[in-house]
């Protein structure tokens, strides 16, 4: 590793710890040549794969957006943090676990809208209606309806 300070080749690690989520090592290091301590941290480095969106254009995967998208339909919707974040964690698993470096913004779609389906009806159908984008009132009872039947279907196995 090389010191941030005077650019020499060699330092010595002096202390390495696990972070608490065990996620990263923190690392204090000292440079053997002007002897100054700093502080380096090693995670792992996990590749997504790239984003086709619609027009043909790749973009990187952008956890931000998806997390965005995420709060947006999900605004003022009785779903806590930890659920959300649950959420993200496993659009973001089935993403890793994709055969091939390319996926479609249709799959992460896709992806999103199962987890919103299992998290908040109402959020699942703002969502929707973006995603799909709906041109009449039709296209929202339809999505509704697709809602109900599950829920119709669970009432009867019930009795």
């Amino acid at each position: 590793m090389k010191c941030p300070f005077c650019a020499h080749s060699e330092t010595q690690v002096v202390d390495s710890r696990v972070s608490e989520d065990g996620d990263t090592i923190r690392r204090r290091r000292r440079c053997l040549d002007c002897d100054r301590r700093f502080t380096t941290y090693e995670r792992v480095e996990l590749s997504m794969p790239t984003i086709v969106k619609r027009n043909g254009t790749r973009v990187e995967f952008d956890i931000k957006k998806l997390q965005a998208s995420l709060k947006l339909a999900l605004r003022k919707r009785p779903v806590s943090t930890e659920a959300l974040e649950a959420a993200v964690y496993r659009i973001q698993e089935a993403l890793l676990n994709t055969p091939g470096k390319e996926v479609s913004t249709g799959h992460i779609g896709e992806l999103v809208m199962n987890e919103l389906k299992q998290l908040d009806q109402v959020a699942y159908v703002r969502f929707a209606s973006v995603y799909k984008s709906f041109e009449d009132i039709g296209e929202f009872v339809k999505a509704i309806q697709e809602m109900q039947v599950p829920v119709s279907a669970a009432k009867l196995e019930k009795k």
